[in-house]
């Protein structure tokens, strides 16, 4: 009876490891410039402008542990980079929150004066697929008008949910690295 159990498990951990991405896009906060003081005060503002931040999202505050920290606060602590009332202090980097309710999210840096020099966050979070905000630079084509006799046939777009073969290839690695312990077992 454990053996069929612990098939079952099996069978439905390899299932997930070969379903679709999730939709959750992961925000690299300030990019490669990390979460860090700016060298403006509007740095993260202008960072977050183009971006949309979607519920299941997640944030990514990249900083070695003992080098900072983020501060989760409300409008009025953000606006005057006071530490009235903190909502929750990580220190320990780097930092990865998930986006789980829509609504303003403020963050700040609660190590000396690093708030007042600009490494602060706010973002809006909403119901819908998070992104970049960045054009691809390729383009894809969607349509052609014509095809000449003998021509390839032309490239389309991909559906939005299509997979990564970056994202295939690691998930069938997974998969079958499973399938190797499953079947060790039993056979």
């Amino acid at each position: 009876m454990e053996k069929i159990q612990f098939a079952v498990f099996m069978a439905a951990a390899i299932g997930c490891f070969l379903t679709g991405p999730v939709t959750a896009f992961t925000h690299i906060v300030g990019g490669k410039e990390g979460w860090s003081v700016p060298e403006n005060k509007t740095f993260y503002e202008d960072w977050a402008f183009p971006r949309t931040f979607g519920v299941g999202d997640r944030l990514v505050f990249p900083y070695r542990p003992g080098s900072g920290n983020v501060v989760v606060i409300n409008k009025d602590d953000f606006d005057k980079c006071t530490q009235k009332n903190i909502i929750y202090m990580y220190y320990y980097g780097p930092t990865i929150l998930n986006l789980t309710a829509p609504g303003d999210h403020y963050y700040y840096s609660g190590v000396g004066k690093h708030c007042e020099f600009g490494q602060k966050l706010h973002i809006k979070v909403v119901n819908k697929p998070g992104s970049s905000g960045k054009i691809s630079p390729f383009k894809l084509v969607s349509k052609v008008k014509e095809i000449t006799a003998g021509a390839p046939a032309p490239v389309t777009d991909a559906p939005a949910h299509a997979p990564s073969s970056a994202t295939t290839i690691q998930n069938v690695g997974m998969a079958s690295g499973l399938l190797t312990v499953f079947f060790s077992l039993f056979m």
